[in-house]
């Protein structure tokens, strides 16, 4: 069986700036506690890693012992939580993606500008979250071509500012924006699909089209990389979606000729490596 790992498959730019800074700071500062709001990265290895190294997960900042340092992970977060943090008197480390960071200062001056926010992606994810937390008076998300359909403009004059989650699917992007673009609302769309996303999507849709099976790497809570499973299940219905290689085990990949592997944003080289190992001992 030949076997096809992804060139683009792993660690995005933003998250393995944000997991390398935290790597740092263990290194850097031993006695200090270190904690992040929320998981650095939706993997569970790279948590579980960092927690033996003494790394604990905030889920509020009314928890923070004084003297800790807060490191603020690559989804970003509301600036009401940039300034919790200012008004506490907490020292933080701010490891938002530079691409995230983007979107924070496009829905903050567009709608200070009186424009609509619109942001196509997960309402549930961090990331969502972080972006609505930088409008002046919050947005819509939209996840659904029903929602699409639906939305209605609060006012019918004003400009309508469309960005979307930096891991959303690229193609549903296009078509939630089609659809708005023919009801003739007034729109200002901003792509801020990011490029390794797009790169890493693209790739996951050609090799699923010309492998007898696909196996996609990410995390239970990885967004990104669930979006990469229906991306390659579309074009190859013996796609299997695993969180280690463990998983091997369990799949039979008995009368195929090609399997292709690739991963979400937040999978380490190191497990890409042991699932590809894995794999070639079947």
């Amino acid at each position: 069986m030949e076997i096809k790992v992804a060139d683009h498959a792993g660690f995005c730019f933003g998250v393995k700036q944000a997991v390398d800074r935290v790597y740092e700071l263990c290194d850097s500062s031993p006695v200090r506690d270190i904690f992040t709001l929320g998981p650095i990265i939706h993997n569970e290895r790279v948590v579980e890693d960092l927690s033996r190294r003494g790394v604990k997960v905030l889920g509020d900042l009314d928890d923070v012992p004084d003297g800790s340092l807060v490191v603020i992970r690559s989804h970003g977060v509301p600036k009401s939580v940039i300034d919790q943090l200012e008004e506490k008197g907490i020292s933080y480390e701010n490891a938002t993606c530079p691409f995230v960071k983007k979107i924070h200062e496009i829905v903050k001056e567009r709608s200070l500008a009186r424009e609509q926010i619109v942001i196509v992606g997960s309402a549930e994810h961090p990331e969502v979250k972080g972006i609505l937390g930088w409008t002046k008076s919050g947005g819509t998300v939209i996840e659904t071509h029903e929602q699409a359909e639906a939305f209605v403009p609060s006012d019918p004059l004003s400009k309508v500012c469309v960005v979307s989650q930096t891991t959303f699917n690229s193609k549903k992007f296009k078509e939630f924006v089609e659809i708005l673009e023919k009801k003739e609302y007034n729109l200002n769309v901003v792509n801020t699909i990011c490029r390794a996303t797009n790169e890493r999507q693209e790739e996951a849709a050609a090799l699923s089209a010309e492998c007898d099976a696909m196996i996609v790497i990410g995390g239970a809570d990885s967004s990104n990389s669930r979006k990469l499973y229906e991306i390659c299940k579309q074009q190859c219905e013996n796609t299997f979606f695993i969180q280690s290689a463990d998983s091997i085990d369990d799949i039979s990949f008995d009368g195929f000729a090609a399997l292709g592997i690739t991963a979400g944003a937040s999978t380490p080289n190191t497990l890409i490596q042991e699932v590809l190992e894995a794999c070639q001992r079947k």
